[in-house]
Order: C-alpha cells, then sequence, then structure tokens
C-alpha cells in the first residue's frame, strides 16, 4: 500500500508543481503551491519523518504561504507584458531544464530504488523522529536556539519600526 500512495503523492506533486509555473494567475499558482507542499509532506509522513511533515505543513503550506498570497492580492500585480525574444528565450530555457530533469529522473528509474534505512535503526527511533529533534535541540543545541528566536524577535520588531509611518503631530489616520 506504501508504495502506492508514494506514487500518488509523487505524481500529485509532479502536476502541481508544473501548475505553479504553468499557470498565468499568481493567485492560483500560490494556491497550487500550496497543494504542493501538502503532498510533499504526505510523502515526508510514509517516509516516517512525521516531524518533517508536520513542519513542512505548518510552516510552509501555513505561514509562508500565507506570507506569499498576502504579498500578491496586496501588490495587485498585473500581467507581464511580453514579446518577441524574451518568449524565446524563456521558452527554450525552459524546455532545456525541464528534458535535463527528465533525463536526471530517468536515469535515476533505470538505477532503482533503495528504500532507506529501517526505523529501528535509526538514532532515537525508541522515543521516535520528533523526540531526537527535540532532545538534540534543548540540549546541545539550547543556545543557537534562543539566539535565533532573539534574531527573530528583532527582525520582526525592525520590520514593524521600519513600516510605521510617521504623521505630524495631530493628523488622524484615514
Amino acid at each position: 500500500m506504501v508504495p502506492y500512495l508514494f506514487m500518488g503523492f509523487g505524481a500529485l506533486l509532479v502536476a502541481t508543481a508544473l501548475m505553479v509555473v504553468l499557470h498565468r494567475n499568481p493567485v492560483t499558482s500560490a494556491l497550487f503551491l500550496v497543494l504542493s507542499f501538502c503532498s510533499l509532506a504526505g510523502i515526508y509522513l510514509l517516509l516516517q519523518a512525521e516531524f518533517l511533515g508536520f513542519v513542512q505543513i505548518i510552516v510552509y503550506a501555513g505561514a509562508i504561504m500565507v506570507l506569499f498570497l498576502f504579498v500578491i492580492m496586496y501588490l495587485n500585480l498585473p500581467h507581464d507584458v511580453e514579446h518577441g525574444a524574451h518568449i524565446a528565450l524563456r521558452r527554450g530555457i525552459g524546455w532545456m531544464v525541464g528534458a535535463l530533469l527528465l533525463l536526471f529522473s530517468l536515469l535515476l528509474a533505470r538505477r532503482g530504488w533503495s528504500p532507506g534505512p529501517e526505523a529501528a535503526l535509526l538514532p532515537g527511533a525508541e522515543h521516535g523522529n520528533a523526540g531526537a529533534i527535540g532532545r538534540a535541540l534543548y540540549s546541545r543545541y539550547l543556545f543557537p536556539f534562543e539566539i535565533t528566536s532573539m534574531l527573530l524577535l528583532v527582525a520582526m520588531v525592525g520590520a514593524i519600526v521600519l513600516t510605521k509611518t510617521r504623521r505630524p503631530a495631530g493628523e488622524e489616520r484615514p
């Protein structure tokens, strides 16, 4: 059952990634990107990387894509007007990159697939992936983790201060 689910999630991931690139509407492309992030999380879950799968959904499909959608809708992007050599150059490069990816995937498929290590052989398998990551994060890497959280807090406060508009005293907001 797992190989069929893996092939299904893989096909969904490839199809939605193509729709992200081929769609003209940026909001629709962003929604297809959310679907591709969710199918990638499904692949992570099938590979017994539960923590990585849930982080993929929470961080990328949740927070990052909401940010992308807000920026896209806030900017109200018009359609690109392309002509002549720009279209030919972009399409030519796109077809070459696509052919290279297809060749690479065919070479990988011909070589054969390896299922990866057994779950019992992985370090921290008795407590699961999340337990092993939590133990390492809050023991050995506690100081870098706290420094990273402080940097993110300073960046958030800085972004709020920079975007706040200054108005003369007594002037009201519209």
